[in-house]
């Protein structure tokens, strides 16, 4: 007998006939001899409705108002399904976050896993029946309801997939796996069988959008045996592990692209030791995640620093720069929203040197400018204009798969 943990995407549960879906796909993992914990997201566009409404009512409402408004539409997807698996004749339990055990920190909006109790879900087990777990929450030390952030029902699931020791962690969504690029917009993307934690990991960081980049952090972390499935068709998906089995030439797992960022450019910072650690802690202190960095070597004006972050950060951003000008001392603050950032990511570009200038021969050919570029042993990312990145995925694709 296997211990295994489902989770199901908020399209995979939008309406009766996909609960339904669910509810017969844990079910048949039950009936195959399998111990079984499904964790559930909010159903099809609940959390961006509930959203609106607290901004209908109150537009600044506290983090911890809109968590405890937010952590009901999981709340109701568990319950429908649990009723769901009812009306079939198995014996099943609904269990919210604070009722799993799952305790966070804090942090409402975005909190952190700290620790997961398994006696209750264990205690279900041990009674022959299916567990339903809310996904995206937890409960902090003040027993308020906290949320993980966008993507965390994939969190509680490999959270709860690590404590309980499972044997899988089923992740369904609407695409069949994880592909070369996204198959929905560029042509010829492939299904790949396996990917690694680390390729998984820049992926979901890179804005492929197929897991939570958090998650793919834990599964890695505690060797979480992971496959991304589609809800729908019942094909086999990807698996996500340590090592990946891949044909020697193909160095390249996908191409991904991120159009929520934005460019910020510091013009005429003093030349001096210490100018880009004030810059840059300044930010960290205050929760703004940076990305791509490039540094001028100086001029008479000084040196320029340019450096990219989630567009939702860049307000906060250019507010604390501009705040601690004086202190900084730069001449002018230039930021870009036009901008998006198109990636490859593979496992063994470290042994094939040849990879960047193929991405850059594909722009160049497609005519494409770069405006920044970043580089690590298993990604290559590249700033483009947002009105070409669709081309420039589409581009570089056909250059590393169209082979």
């Amino acid at each position: 007998m296997s211990l295994i943990v489902q989770k199901f995407g908020g399209t995979s549960v939008a309406d009766t006939e996909r609960l339904r879906n669910v509810a017969r796909i844990i079910t048949d993992a039950y009936k195959a001899g399998n111990q079984v914990v499904a964790v559930l997201s909010a159903q099809g566009d609940t959390t961006d409705d509930l959203i609106e409404k607290a901004r209908e009512i109150n537009p600044e409402a506290s983090s911890r108002e809109m968590d405890m408004l937010l952590s009901t539409g999981e709340q109701i997807s568990v319950s429908l399904c649990a009723m769901a698996i009812e009306a079939m004749g198995y014996p099943v339990i609904s269990l919210t976050g604070w009722q799993s055990g799952v305790i966070t920190n804090t942090v409402s909006g975005n909190a952190r896993i700290k620790k997961v109790d398994t006696e209750r879900i264990e205690a279900e087990l041990n009674q022959k029946k299916i567990v339903i777990v809310t996904g995206f929450q937890g409960v902090d030390r003040n027993h308020d309801i906290t949320t993980l952030g966008r993507g965390g029902s994939d969190t509680s699931a490999v959270a709860l997939a690590a404590v309980l020791g499972a044997d899988l962690c089923q992740i369904y969504t609407d695409v069949e796996g994880v592909y070369t690029a996204d198959p929905r917009k560029v042509t010829g993307a492939r299904k790949l069988d396996e990917v690694t934690y680390n390729e998984m990991l820049e992926l979901a960081t890179l804005g492929a959008q197929v897991l939570h980049n958090r998650s793919v952090e834990l599964a890695r972390k505690y060797n979480v045996k992971m496959e991304v499935l589609s809800s729908f068709t019942g094909h086999p998906g990807t698996k996500v592990k340590g090592v990946a089995k891949r044909m020697e030439r193909s160095y390249i797992s996908s191409v991904a692209k991120d159009k929520d960022i934005a460019r910020i450019a510091l013009i005429g910072v003093p030349n001096e030791i210490g100018t880009s650690f004030k810059v840059f802690s300044l930010l960290a202190r205050n929760q703004v995640n940076v990305d791509i960095i490039l540094q001028g070597i100086g001029h008479e004006e000084g040196k320029d620093i340019c450096f990219t972050v989630a567009e939702k950060d860049l307000k906060k951003a250019s507010e604390l720069l501009i705040e601690q000008k004086e202190e900084l001392r730069y001449s002018r603050l230039e930021t870009n929203c036009d901008v998006a950032k198109v990636s490859v990511v593979g496992a063994g570009m470290i042994n094939n040197p040849g990879v960047a200038a193929t991405l850059f021969e594909a722009l160049y050919d497609a005519g494409i400018n770069i405006n920044m570029i970043s580089t690590s042993e298993i990604k290559i990312s590249v700033l483009v204009d947002k009105k070409d990145a669709d081309q420039a995925v589409q581009a570089i694709h056909d250059r590393f798969f169209g082979m």
